[in-house]
């Protein structure tokens, strides 16, 4: 399935045919309407993205729980923020996919690494 999904990425007619609903996408799913990046939406299950939170620094950190806590409380009251509050495209940079391809490749050398077949000679 990866391979698949890796193929379409890399396609670029595929790409030039989906761009013009990209941004279509993003405004009907309305987290920027809450104040929330692309990131902020991560799931944090896997370890992957747990490590990689854990790498954020401090201040990162703080505005992700902050921008998360209110979005809940927008989303409990039915509420969405001032227009003059979304979150501006320009600001929703991807500030955690860094981390998490740092930390898969971290732990794709961690698993050959450990399944090397050492022999004597």
């Amino acid at each position: 399935m990866e391979a698949i999904a890796h193929a379409f990425q890399n396609n670029g007619a595929f790409r030039a045919l989906c761009r013009p609903l990209a941004g279509t996408w993003v405004k009907l799913s309305g987290y920027r309407r809450l104040g929330l990046r692309y990131d902020d939406l991560l799931l944090e299950e896997t370890p992957i993205i747990q490590e990689a939170i854990g790498r954020l620094n401090r201040t990162e950190t703080d505005w992700r729980v902050y921008r998360q806590k209110r979005a809940f409380q927008l989303s409990l009251s039915h509420q969405e923020l001032p227009r003059e509050q979304w979150t501006k495209p320009e600001d929703d940079y991807k500030y955690l996919q860094p981390l998490i391809a740092d930390v898969a490749a971290e732990h794709a050398e961690r698993d050959a690494f450990n399944s090397m077949a050492v022999s004597k000679k």
